[in-house]
C-alpha cells in the first residue's frame, strides 16, 4: 500500500515578551522560577512504575524546563556573538491531558520558548500554545492550552520583569 501525506495550513499566535534587564538576569529569572524536571520521572515511567510516576507528577511545580538548546554558542561557527537560548517549558501531566485526546499534540508538548538578545535588546519569544494545539480542534485540548498559554505567560512576564 502507498504511503499518502495530508498538509494543513495553520495560523500562528507569536509572542514577544520584551525585558529592560540584562539577558543573564533574565535567565537566572527564568531558571529560579521554572525549575529542571527531576528526569527519574520518566525513569519510572520506563520502568512502568506508574502510580509513583504519577505521585511526583503531581508534585511538580505548574511547568519546568526539560532541557535547553543555546543557540549563541551555536552561531560562533558563523563568526557571530549572541546570547539566544531555547527552553523546552512544560509540564508532563498538563502534556497528558491533552495527548489522551490527541497524540499529536505531542508535537508541541514542551513548548519552544527563545530567550535571545539582539539589537531589540532581551526577549522572550514563543508560540502561543492555543494557537498550536488549536489545529486538533478539540475542545478537551483547548481547554488545556488556555491555562498553559496563561501559565506560560505569567512566569515570562515575571522573568522579563
Amino acid at each position: 500500500m502507498a504511503s499518502t501525506i495530508d498538509i494543513q495550513k495553520i495560523q500562528l499566535e507569536h509572542v514577544t515578551i520584551r525585558s529592560g534587564k540584562d539577558f543573564d538576569v533574565v535567565r537566572s529569572n527564568l531558571e529560579s522560577i521554572v525549575p529542571r524536571i527531576d528526569d527519574g520521572i520518566f525513569t519510572l515511567l520506563r520502568y512502568r512504575e506508574t502510580a509513583r510516576a504519577l505521585r511526583e507528577l503531581e508534585a511538580l511545580p505548574v511547568l519546568s524546563i526539560f532541557g535547553f538548546r543555546d543557540h549563541g554558542a551555536a552561531v560562533q561557527v558563523a563568526g557571530l556573538q549572541r546570547q539566544a537560548i531555547q527552553y523546552d517549558i512544560g509540564n508532563p501531566l498538563t502534556a497528558t491531558k491533552m495527548t489522551r485526546h490527541r497524540i499529536s499534540a505531542g508535537l508541541y508538548a514542551p513548548i519552544r520558548v527563545l530567550l535571545r538578545e539582539d539589537g531589540d535588546g532581551v526577549a522572550f519569544e514563543y508560540d502561543r500554545p492555543i494557537s498550536t494545539f488549536g489545529q486538533f480542534a478539540d475542545p478537551e485540548v483547548d481547554e488545556v492550552a488556555r491555562k498553559l498559554d496563561k501559565d506560560l505567560q505569567a512566569v515570562l512576564e515575571s522573568a522579563a520583569s
